[in-house]
């Protein structure tokens, strides 16, 4: 079993910054990908930002020049900075971890969610 713990959600105006972090534990031999997705009401969610375990980015188009991912490999932890909100940018965000469990078997992991709120 492998659990994620998200911190760092909450409600800010445009223009503000807000850090996000994602605590990964359990059954971990290695984790591969870490990313975090969005979800707004009535709509899919989709992925803001990824990072592999080489250290190779990747961002939604919305967010580039905005947001940045990293990870803490020591700590199984991935965070999003993110600058810049926007009231588009509202929505509950979800870290995502992939990775090989103990016994060798592949994981997807997913967190709970946490709400970010932008106002105007």
């Amino acid at each position: 079993q492998v659990q994620l713990v998200e911190s760092g959600g909450g409600s800010v105006q445009a223009g503000g910054s807000l850090r996000l972090s994602c605590a990964a534990s359990g059954s971990i031999f290695s984790i591969n990908n870490m990313g975090w997705y969005r979800q707004a009401p009535g709509k899919q969610r989709d992925l803001v930002a990824g990072i592999t375990s080489g250290g190779s980015t990747n961002y939604a188009d919305s967010v580039k020049g905005r947001f940045t991912i990293s990870r803490d490999v020591t700590r199984n932890t991935v965070y999003l900075q993110m600058n810049s909100l926007k009231p588009e940018d509202t929505a509950v965000y979800y870290c995502n971890v992939r990775g090989i469990g103990l016994l060798r078997e592949y994981f997807t992991s997913w967190g709970q969610g946490t709400q970010v709120t932008v106002s105007s």
